[in-house]
């Protein structure tokens, strides 16, 4: 009986192999794709304006904060950049790949990586941002990352040089840490993190004032030091102070909503933080504007009542279909919440621990805390040396995401001997093409709302 069920259990683990077995089937990729072919970033045949693409990522959104949306993109090359995921991930489509698939961020731009708290209080810096999240060719994430470095070198005045090198410096740390985490127990690997000392290995070491001076200010960065600037206590009530436009009030309909719709977000948890969460209660809802690509999505704020005067905010984010859905061999998720959600536990070294997913007036959203001692790095203001350590950190660290779902033997087989500096330059050279690309989009978007044909508020 023992036999037949530890029989059964290896099945259900898989076999081992030698992992020179797994090298080899990633070294025999190079003979179909080599390292010099991910040189090309031609757009895709059949790719849309600029207009058309606006108006197709602009279907569903609230049609008032649309203007605030495009102005937002219109602030420079990278600003566009961070909204067009979709964009790039059709021209991606058109290019080469390995075959060999992660679970992506999706939208791995230099912006997309920032700081956070995790359970136990320590900062760690890591890829924020899954909305577009799904299994995808690795090649992807990294093209959208050197690319954006190039972008937001070109924005802060960083020389070509500079961008290059930070574009080839984060190509390098990538293919490092894939070989690095190849060589190590699997337990450790998955348990590798974004904090300093990983600067030290990928001689980020000018970074380090760059992440301290982030991390000091996210400590702070907290529920209860946003509800002590944004709340008031009116007598009866514990309600958020709203700033309109981009924070307002919601119509009691909305409220109720909100409200009824956490009990599903509840059983989304894991369950030990089910118990965490039902200590507190719900005070006020309101409707707030994030980010770039997310203007026009709704987002509500939710304010709970803890212990004494502790206060707690949730954040409830619509979430849509992935800009990558239509390019990937993929199936529809069945809720666009949860996989988000998927991704961000499959992806991160330590995801919040309320993390969730629920449905609200018929659309699926996330649920995650707001302001989670949450920090960042904006890499538009960067100088050569710091951007080009910025580049070598957020390539080690989305090597580490990567090898949660794809086994980091199988890149470092395909890395193997050859010649590094190849695949780096070959990288690199994508990213300045793209970069022109991206430029000539947003000379369009400016072109556009010059001539009327695309509304922008400007802030």
């Amino acid at each position: 009986m023992g036999e037949r069920v530890r029989a059964e259990a290896a099945a259900a683990l898989g076999r081992w192999v030698e992992p020179g077995e797994v090298y080899a089937r990633g070294r025999a990729l190079r003979s179909s794709v080599d390292f010099k072919s991910h040189r090309a970033a031609s757009p895709a045949h059949d790719r849309p304006s600029v207009e058309q693409f606006m108006h197709a990522s602009n279907d569903g959104r609230l049609e008032h904060l649309i203007p605030l949306r495009v102005g937002r993109m219109l602030a420079n090359p990278f600003a566009f950049y961070r909204g067009a995921a979709g964009l790039q991930a059709g021209d991606l489509a058109t290019g080469v790949s390995t075959g060999l698939h992660a679970q992506l961020c999706g939208d791995a731009h230099a912006a997309n990586f920032g700081l956070y708290g995790t359970p136990e209080g320590q900062i760690v810096m890591d890829i924020n941002d899954f909305d577009e999240t799904l299994p995808g060719p690795w090649e992807w994430d990294l093209k959208r990352l050197v690319a954006s470095l190039v972008l937001a070198g070109r924005t802060g005045g960083v020389s070509d040089k500079g961008c290059r090198d930070a574009a080839e410096d984060a190509v390098s740390a990538y293919r490092a840490v894939i070989t690095q985490l190849a060589e190590i127990p699997f337990m450790d690997s998955w348990t590798a993190l974004g904090d300093e000392s990983t600067l030290s290995k990928v001689k980020a070491d000018d970074l380090l004032n760059d992440f301290s001076k982030a991390a000091e200010k996210s400590r702070k960065n907290t529920s209860a030091r946003f509800a002590a600037k944004w709340t008031t206590h009116d007598g009866e009530k514990w309600r958020f102070i709203t700033n309109p436009p981009t924070f307002t009030d919601v119509t009691p309909e909305t409220e109720e909503a909100v409200v009824a719709a956490l009990p599903s977000y509840v059983d989304s948890l894991r369950e030990s933080r089910t118990n965490l969460i039902m200590r507190y209660g719900v005070s006020d809802v309101a409707f707030r504007v994030v980010g770039t690509g997310s203007v026009g999505l709704r987002n509500y704020l939710v304010l709970l009542h803890g212990n004494g005067d502790e206060a707690l905010v949730l954040q409830c984010k619509e979430a849509r279909p992935s800009a990558l859905q239509p390019f990937l061999d993929v199936e529809p998720a069945k809720h666009e919440g949860k996989r988000i959600v998927h991704g961000a536990r499959l992806v991160q070294a330590e995801t919040d621990i309320l993390l969730g997913w629920t449905t609200i007036e018929g659309r699926p959203y996330i649920v995650r805390q707001f302001r989670n001692r949450k920090g960042e790095i904006n890499p538009t203001t960067l100088k050569r040396d710091d951007l080009d350590d910025y580049g070598r950190f957020a390539g080690a660290l989305l090597a580490r995401a990567h090898t949660r779902s794809l086994d980091p033997r199988l890149l470092a087989g395909y890395f193997q001997n050859g010649c590094g500096e190849d695949l780096d330059e070959a990288f690199a050279k994508y990213a300045f093409d793209y970069a022109d690309q991206t430029e000539a989009d947003h000379a369009e978007l400016a072109t556009l709302v010059k001539n009327g044909k695309l509304p922008a508020h400007v802030e």
